[in-house]
């Protein structure tokens, strides 16, 4: 048994959908090689019965050999036996090649997503993301759950062919002739069937896209009456989804008829063929027996290299959906060759906009356009491709990414939540095993309301986004992850902004306490959080123009404008 996600799913061919499936399928091949050779034996064990039944009719009962008829039916019960114990493997092993890669796939698109961030969400929606990883990678992993049945069919029909041109050259040709020709035929329908699936698989994806953005403002739509113009583009979007599925509907059924009706013809023309060779004399009673059994067996492997293409054609559909994701390079990398970490301590500094953040004070920056004070936070934080921030005598592109965000955490200004429990909510690194933690975090953050008034408190399941709370509870309880994370460095885009000036005054006061000797830097216009801070520091046109405490700048006109709105003094 495999755990899962793996820990490292590696990096993935992603020139091509085809490439992408055969990176699949190396990254597994010992389990697929297992999967093959079960397949093989069960398919052969069961394209040797017929010849089996034939013998055995043949040597013992047309030849009245009592013994001979035993020893055929020996061999048709060992027959029996391997091919029900082949068949359990071949199942089990089919089963775990389809769902290792359907999750691997899953994964290395999800985890593309969530690292590329902001890159991502400019380039596609939540619903065509959440589409490829639910749908796509499923329909991948359907090409490998084939591979243990093909391999046996292609075994098994060599065999057949081998059996009849030892037995009848005639029909052992009409055999290796037919099938490729069957195959080829139906090959035929794929072509239009994969391009009306591609259709409908971008349908299903922007429906799904309208679906999740609508209910994320559904509490929006309701406030301005707008529930009705949704529906209306809702039910128009899903019309031309069904219209596509009728559309990818015409070439599916004839596929679906043709792997019934050309084996079905190939059947009754081998065993024509046979029967006329019996009456001939070319061939005796036993052979014509084996002859009905491989007309009837022989469907199976045509059925299956049918079904085989039907999955290969959906995996690359899926995998070329799944590519469209993986193209989207994130906007921030780390260093080919990063350098040593300087020590814990060490002032940030943005040599952009002069801010500097110096260790253990809490910091508050002020900005008249908010623009301005999110884009610092977004360089101090690595989270923009601008460069020019220092963490010690060290930039931050020259290291590890993974390193600037253990030490540096940026919580912005939208509060984000996801569906699970609270607890997860709070403590998504899994950094802390303490309730207690969570505990003091929800009480700085002022949120022990939000926790009281939840039925399991922090097992709690949260609805997607948190769309249960309002926007001042999710603001708090944002504030609270970010608290629980500890961080050496931590920045934090208006974090009271949705909420009342008594509470934003609790929080002010329980923030400074508990992050005493811990770099904090704020980015906020609020006076009850800035008369809080050990230094302030104003920007204007992207810089900063005048440093000191909240009171020395109150001394200056355009300070006390930004953060008294023209209230006056």
């Amino acid at each position: 048994m495999r755990d899962l996600p793996i820990p490292d799913p590696g990096t993935p061919d992603t020139r091509s959908p085809t490439r992408l499936l055969a990176w699949v399928g190396r990254q597994q091949l010992g389990s697929l090689a297992l999967g093959v050779a079960f397949g093989i034996v069960w398919m052969v064990a069961q394209a040797i019965m017929p010849y089996t039944i034939g013998r055995g009719i043949q040597d013992g009962i047309v030849a009245d050999d009592g013994s001979a008829l035993a020893e055929w039916a020996l061999v048709l019960l060992g027959l029996g036996i391997v091919q029900g114990a082949a068949g359990v493997m071949r199942h089990r092993y089919a089963v775990q090649n389809w769902l290792r890669a359907s999750f691997l796939m899953a994964q290395l698109v999800s985890h593309h997503a969530a690292r590329g961030g902001p890159a991502v969400r400019e380039r596609l929606s939540t619903g065509e993301v959440v589409a490829t990883v639910t749908n796509d990678a499923m329909r991948g992993g359907g090409a490998f759950d084939i591979t243990a049945r093909l391999a046996g069919a292609i075994a098994s029909y060599a065999v057949v062919a081998a059996i009849l041109l030892s037995t009848s050259v005639a029909l052992g040709v009409l055999v290796l002739v037919g099938v490729p020709v069957l195959v080829l035929t139906l090959g035929t329908v794929i072509r239009p069937l994969q391009a009306r699936q591609r259709e409908q698989r971008e349908e299903v994806g922007r429906l799904t896209a309208l679906g999740a953005d609508t209910a994320a403002g559904l509490r929006i739509l309701r406030g301005i009456g707008g529930e009705r113009a949704f529906f209306d583009r809702y039910r128009e979007r899903s019309q031309a989804v069904r219209v596509a599925g009728v559309r990818v509907a015409g070439p599916q059924s004839l596929l679906d008829a043709a792997q019934v009706l050309l084996p079905g013809i190939f059947v009754v023309l081998v065993t024509w063929v046979g029967a006329r060779f019996v009456v001939s004399g070319r061939i005796d009673a036993g052979d014509l027996v084996a002859f009905y059994g491989y007309a009837a067996f022989l469907v199976i492997p045509l059925r299956t290299a049918a079904e085989a293409v039907e999955k290969v054609t959906r995996a690359l559909v899926g995998a070329r959906r799944m590519l469209v994701v993986l193209a989207v390079e994130r906007t921030v990398s780390g260093p080919v060759a990063p350098l040593a970490e300087p020590p814990v301590g060490s002032p940030l500094v943005d040599v952009t906009s002069g801010v500097a953040i110096a260790p253990g004070l809490l910091t508050c920056l002020v900005a008249a356009v908010p623009d301005e004070a999110t884009a610092i936070a977004m360089r101090l934080g690595r989270l923009s491709a601008e460069r020019g921030v220092l963490l010690g005598d060290r930039r931050l592109e020259d290291l590890d990414l993974e390193t600037v965000r253990r030490r540096i955490l940026v919580s912005e200004h939208e509060p984000i939540l996801f569906s699970g429990p609270l607890r997860g909510q709070l403590d998504p690194w899994g950094r802390t095993s303490s309730d207690q933690a969570i505990l003091d975090a929800l009480a700085v953050a002022n949120a022990q309301d939000v926790l009281d008034a939840l039925p399991e408190g922090l097992e709690t399941p949260i609805d997607e986004r948190g769309r249960s709370f309002s926007g001042g509870q999710r603001q708090r309880l944002v504030l609270a992850r970010a608290l629980v994370a500890d961080p050496e460095i931590l920045v934090l885009v208006e974090p009271t902004s949705a909420v009342d000036a008594h509470t934003e005054a609790r929080i002010a006061r329980e923030l400074r306490a508990a992050r005493a000797g811990k770099t904090t830097l704020v980015l906020t216009t609020s006076p009850l959080v800035l008369d809080r801070a050990d230094r302030v520091a104003l920007v204007e046109d992207g810089r900063v123009v005048a440093e000191g405490t909240h009171r020395e700048l109150l001394r200056r006109a355009d300070y006390r404008e930004i953060v008294t709105r023209g209230e006056g003094d």
